[in-house]
């Protein structure tokens, strides 16, 4: 019966990127009247509509989009995992309060303070820049990382560390000597949902980027569907290529992923 659900649930996700998958290479006519068959031929002319037609640049979308979401992995998992850090292995007044924050933070949905950031970002100066885009994104996903990376050192032993020090290690080479290395799963689990989650951002390169040569390529293919309103091919043909580096990102890395996600849930 397990089996039986996860087959169907697998379907349920996994039908619909087929689905665009093999629309991406019909034309329109030939997607409203075999909207569910397999293409009669398949056809890249979608693809090449989306280099030739308007001004979108898909290659610096990504390369944008790469920037972004790379600085923004970086920034996360450095300052979660010094914070993930003193929250698992000492004792402070006020630490309660902080992982409470944090959970907190983790409820505030982002049109609460798109304005609030849009507003210190324009006083500072860093409107129209890639900063702009990777600090409130940064500190959205921070709460998120904090709370997942506290969980799984918090499940490490504190032996190891006590021998560190008994060998004379400073809390610096602690960190980076020790519980660093056992803690790659959950740093890569982090890092890949972070990624995802700012790869697939709207909202805020659409408002703090104006420039369209800065723009990733999620607010690129929003530009497809409006340009392209009627034209299903093209608009298949840019949904595809924007999921298929994620798909293959997740699949080179999903035995990580799931070990992150396991190892800090039972403490003990």
């Amino acid at each position: 019966m397990v089996y039986a659900l996860l087959i169907v649930w697998s379907c349920t996700t996994i039908l619909p990127v087929l689905w665009v998958l093999l629309n991406s290479f019909k034309s329109s006519q030939e997607i409203l009247t075999n909207a569910f068959g397999v293409p009669h031929t398949f056809d890249f002319n979608n693809y090449i509509k989306l280099n030739h037609y308007g001004n979108i640049n898909i290659l610096r979308g990504f390369a944008n989009s790469l920037i972004i979401s790379g600085s923004v992995v970086v920034g996360v998992t450095f300052i979660g995992g010094l914070a993930a850090f003193i929250l698992s292995r000492f004792q402070f007044a006020g630490k309660k309060a902080f992982n409470i924050l944090f959970v907190i933070c983790m409820l505030l949905p982002q049109f609460a303070v798109i304005i609030p950031n849009f507003i210190i970002i324009k006083e500072i100066g860093l409107n129209g820049t890639y900063l702009s885009v990777i600090l409130p994104q940064i500190a959205g996903n921070l709460s998120f990382a904090i709370i997942m990376m506290t969980g799984f050192m918090a499940s490490l032993p504190a032996e190891l560390e006590e021998a560190a020090v008994m060998d004379g290690a400073s809390i610096w080479k602690i960190y980076y000597r020790i519980l660093l290395p056992l803690c790659i799963p959950i740093f890569a689990t982090v890092s890949i949902m972070v990624f995802l989650w700012s790869y697939n951002e709207l909202l805020m390169p659409l408002v703090y980027l104006p420039v369209r040569d800065m723009q990733p390529i999620s607010v690129l293919l929003s530009y497809v569907s409006n340009s392209y309103g009627t034209d299903y091919g093209a608009m298949m043909a840019a949904i595809t290529i924007s999921i298929v580096p994620l798909l293959v990102l997740y699949l080179l890395s999903q035995e990580t992923v799931i070990k992150g996600m396991t190892a800090g849930a039972v403490k003990g």
